[in-house]
């Protein structure tokens, strides 16, 4: 399944400033409930609420093919904590690679990735 994207520059601010974030070693997330969601649940052709994910990788991570690996490894790593544990639907979360990321394996940011949504209490399965 295709993850919708959050689009809107402003969402970003909103989820930066107003959001519970908790930061690792290897990623950052800002999580903030998705005012939007009941329409993007009629939108939906399953009728469920759908989260929103941004990604963002900064330039000090380092050069175009370094950073669109880590947004390759968070993609990965959230898709996998999605199907196993299930995350918490309808809201706007934004996974932001640090500068330890370069390097890791996916397993290792799901690791650092699951402890943050963990504390944001958005698993559904709290193993």
């Amino acid at each position: 399944m295709k993850y919708r994207a959050i689009c809107e520059n402003h969402l970003y601010s909103k989820a930066y400033k107003k959001g519970k974030r908790i930061i690792t070693k290897t990623v950052a997330v800002y999580v903030l409930p998705d005012y939007k969601r009941r329409a993007l649940m009629l939108q939906n052709p399953e009728k469920k609420y759908i989260n929103r994910i941004g990604l963002t990788v900064g330039k000090k991570v380092g050069g175009a093919v370094v950073r669109n690996r880590a947004k390759r490894v968070l993609r990965h790593a959230y898709r996998e904590i999605d199907k196993t544990r299930g995350v918490k639907t309808g809201h706007l979360i934004v996974l932001v690679a640090r500068e330890n990321i370069v390097g890791k394996k996916t397993a290792d940011v799901g690791r650092d990735l699951v402890y943050a949504l963990r504390k944001l209490e958005l698993l559904c399965d709290t193993v």
